[in-house]
């Protein structure tokens, strides 16, 4: 009954949906301060990739992974990268650790994740500050590539966010994305890309992939649901995390959830 409330509070507007989120991830940067805890995305896994980690990172692997799938798209070699919805910050902070970027630029909406991330990130070439999504606080032609993982479904305007990625980057910048989607939107998510002002390089069913990774990753996420969340909202924060068995598990299972991933072009 909690989870259907929500998901139709969520929907019910644009103000709504971006209300509902910026609270939520206040409050869980603020519940849930464990340094170790860096990711919140579903994860990725498939034969033959494995990424070479150092050991502090291999507990996140499947986390990391999806990230390093859709980061990869593109050679970040000496680019001015902006992550839009940084989260914890442990993507921005692998991204700017392997991938060798001159630089990494976190920003989310969540002010407590933004503190968070700024306390526990101690990196060189990587910060975080705060903005939204709908109204990126930055000048025109600023960045050579927008990263946004796993997002953009928590955003009250997609066409508002995608016109927003097109201002900040340069010409010729790389949009490197990926998000569930309905089934029935994935094509009209592509031609938002387009009139956005992007070409599709690559793009990419993940769903198994994302299932797989999921799996993996159940009774780690169960556990640590168990031990840290009240009990009244166990099964909300489990479909959040997308463990076997839940709603969103089983959404992607059965084909009404699909994953996607793409690499665009300001063209």
């Amino acid at each position: 009954m909690l989870q259907k409330i929500l998901v139709w509070f969520i929907g019910f507007s644009p103000f709504t949906k971006r209300w509902f989120w910026k609270k939520w991830y206040n409050v869980f940067a603020d519940r849930a301060k464990n340094s170790d805890f860096k990711f919140m995305n579903y994860g990725f896994d498939e034969n033959g990739f494995f990424p070479d980690l150092k050991t502090e990172d291999k507990q996140e692997r499947y986390p990391i992974q999806l990230y390093h799938h859709v980061a990869s798209q593109t050679d970040l070699s000496g680019k001015v990268v902006l992550e839009v919805g940084s989260g914890r910050g442990g993507g921005a902070s692998y991204v700017s650790r392997y991938l060798r970027p001159s630089s990494v630029l976190g920003v989310d909406i969540s002010e407590s994740a933004v503190e968070l991330c700024n306390s526990i990130h101690a990196v060189d070439n990587l910060s975080f500050t705060v903005g939204d999504s709908e109204d990126l606080p930055f000048d025109a032609g600023s960045f050579d590539v927008v990263l946004n993982v796993e997002s953009s479904h928590c955003y009250g305007s997609v066409d508002q966010f995608l016109k927003e990625v097109n201002r900040v980057l340069k010409p010729g910048g790389h949009f490197l994305w990926c998000d569930l989607r309905p089934p029935g939107n994935i094509n009209d998510t592509y031609s938002r890309f387009e009139k956005a002002g992007f070409n599709i390089v690559q793009k990419r069913d993940i769903t198994k992939n994302i299932l797989s990774a999921l799996s993996k990753m159940t009774a780690s996420r169960k556990k640590a649901i168990q031990e840290r969340v009240p009990g009244l909202f166990q099964k909300v924060f489990e479909s959040y995390a997308g463990v076997e068995g839940s709603k969103v598990y089983d959404s992607f299972e059965d084909g009404s959830l699909v994953y996607i991933s793409a690499a665009l072009i300001k063209n």
